[in-house]
């Protein structure tokens, strides 16, 4: 983790595949991290009412959240809950077009590093207060971010589903492995 520059990690996936619950451990094994946008979003006063009622709005607000998170990189790595294709999956998934700045921000501000997928995963997927999809929505979710994240040349790297700390060692030895050899 001795980098002078910042290389940006994504996990990437639908909802409810463990991707926050990967991101805690991994901040709490020194990496820096960066949560989902989206959620703080839908968590503050009017949140839901914009996902629902003005999406495009929405993906306007996920799109400068996530902006400020890109800018706040430090050097070394910075693991990302979600990125800037996963907005464009967003916008396809609501039957909208991407919008110039959507793509714009993910042809410029590029990740650096592993792209990981967090899979859908029946035995961990539940609903809650933010996360509304059914199963079925979220495995058309997870098939709408990956489509972006390819479309803008990312290549993406299946986590395992296992226990948490066997992910964070999966994320660690490819990281370690991307740094040995960088694409």
């Amino acid at each position: 983790m001795g980098h002078t520059l910042p290389l940006r990690v994504v996990i990437t996936g639908g909802p409810g595949t463990g991707k926050s619950t990967l991101l805690a451990a991994l901040a709490d094994d020194g990496f820096a991290t960066f949560p989902e946008v989206a959620r703080d979003i839908l968590q503050a006063p009017g949140g839901m009412a914009l996902r629902a009622e003005r999406p495009g709005e929405f993906a306007e607000a996920m799109l400068e959240a996530e902006q400020t998170a890109w800018f706040a990189a430090k050097p070394g790595w910075s693991v990302y809950d979600r990125g800037f294709p996963d907005i464009a999956g967003f916008l396809k998934l609501e039957s909208m077009a991407v919008s110039i700045d959507v793509d714009k921000t993910c042809r410029n501000l590029r990740y650096t590093g592993p792209i990981f997928r967090a899979p859908p995963w029946r035995e961990i997927y539940s609903q809650d207060e933010e996360r509304i999809q059914s199963w079925d929505q979220a495995v058309e979710s997870d098939l709408a971010v990956c489509t972006a994240w390819n479309k803008y040349g990312y290549e993406l790297v299946d986590l395992p589903l296992a226990p948490v700390m066997d992910r964070v060692q999966f994320v660690r030895d490819k990281l370690g492995a991307w740094v040995a050899s960088p694409a």
